[in-house]
């Protein structure tokens, strides 16, 4: 019995030592988010339902509505299992023009890209705490293909996200 509190212990330090390192600060991104951020924090942000259907990549930044994850019918399972309590949601993009985007959001959660039935694997990801209007941000490579965009685990009921080319 001392052995696992022991390991329940020692697990929890670990979890708890790994959240501590976890970059703090607008600075601490791999690469420049001003960009980015200014997009987030734009209040003339479109607000779209989650299972909306847009023809092409919005212009700017929108918020995304966000349901309870077990009732937000998504319609590819997250890579990442959301833990219970968490929000998650989705819209479908139509066209894109092909080429490299980031795609950055205002509050921590994860994030698919399904492209014809596979999800895309990112090139590369950034985050960092304490960075007001900004959490997260990926870059991924698009095809000229529809694509739906997933966004789960979210601790909040809606969420800003900027698809945005990579300049």
């Amino acid at each position: 019995m001392r052995v696992l509190a022991f390991l329940a212990a020692l697990s929890f330090s670990a979890t708890s030592a790994l959240a501590a390192e976890e970059p703090s600060g607008c600075d601490k991104f791999k690469w420049p988010i001003e960009r980015e951020r200014a997009a987030l924090t734009a209040p003339d942000r479109a607000t779209l339902a989650s299972g909306s259907e847009q023809a092409s990549l919005p212009s700017s930044a929108i918020t995304l509505g966000l349901a309870a994850s077990s009732e937000a019918k998504l319609p590819t399972p997250p890579e990442r299992a959301p833990k219970d309590g968490t929000f998650a949601g989705f819209t479908s993009i139509k066209s894109a023009k092909p080429g490299l985007y980031t795609i950055s959001l205002s509050t921590g959660a994860w994030i698919d890209v399904v492209e014809d039935g596979h999800v895309l694997k990112p090139l590369v990801f950034s985050g960092a705490t304490d960075c007001g209007g900004i959490r997260k941000t990926v870059k991924y490579e698009l095809s000229a293909q529809p694509f739906v965009l997933q966004i789960s685990g979210a601790k909040e009921d809606a969420v800003a996200i900027a698809i945005l080319p990579v300049q």
